[in-house]
């Protein structure tokens, strides 16, 4: 099981003064030696913390795949096709969320979004670059997913992360991601996820890839992200 850093809100840290400190590009970079298989950054609309440079730089200084996370619009479509990651994600947008709250609505998506998607897996696949859409783990979404010929889909566990009592809910990924993984497709989960509660997450063998953000760049503060990232990694492969 792969570990994705997702490096977003160590770019938050440094807008909140602004300058250039910290470096998510440094970060990236820490990341790659504690053994991430992948960094994910989340352009967003209106570039609350990664910057369209930092995308650059990515791509540039780190070697490691590059999984862009991006709202399904033309504008991020051509910054897609300019910056060339191994992966763009697509994830649902609100401008006032404090963080991503759901997965996209393939099922009831209006048909000029719909074709936006469509477009953007064309241009991607021409491009060589995987696309995956980020899901709640629903049977009707990965079916909606599927017709669209999608190969690749993340699961959102920020539910299940919110959660008390977790059992439900875990039970709901577990399924999703054997009906996706049955109808192959690859399955991803991401949001939410820390060292107690990714345990339950990383046991199902259905699921190929993790991404991990906030809470390890959180925990850097008091362990660093070196630490924080073998940790994690560890937990994962046990």
């Amino acid at each position: 099981m792969r570990l994705g850093v997702n490096i977003d809100h160590v770019a938050t840290i440094r807008n909140a003064r602004g300058g250039n400190h910290p470096d998510p590009i440094k970060a990236a970079e820490i990341a790659s030696l504690a053994g991430a298989d992948g960094i994910t950054a989340h352009l967003r609309e209106d570039r609350r913390h990664i910057s369209d440079k930092d995308i650059k730089n990515i791509k540039k200084n780190i070697n490691l795949p590059l999984n862009l996370e991006m709202a399904p619009t033309f504008e991020m479509l051509k910054i897609a096709l300019e910056a060339k990651p191994e992966r763009v994600c697509l994830v649902p947008e609100k401008r006032l969320e404090v963080t991503t709250e759901g997965g996209l609505e393939i099922s009831k998506i209006s048909k000029e979004k719909l074709m936006i998607i469509k477009n953007i897996l064309l241009e991607c696949d021409a491009n060589n670059i995987d696309v995956s859409l980020f899901l709640d783990p629903d049977f009707k979404q990965i079916d909606a997913a599927k017709n669209l010929g999608v190969k690749i889909i993340e699961l959102h566990t920020g539910l299940y992360s919110n959660l008390k009592n977790k059992k439900a809910e875990l039970i709901r990924i577990k399924e999703a991601a054997k009906y996706g993984y049955e109808n192959n497709i690859e399955i991803h989960a991401g949001h939410g996820l820390n060292f107690d509660n990714v345990k339950n997450i990383a046991n199902i063998s259905f699921i190929s890839e993790l991404n991990i953000g906030h809470f390890l760049v959180g925990e850097a503060i008091f362990m660093g992200l070196k630490e924080a990232v073998i940790k994690m990694k560890k937990i994962i492969d046990s």
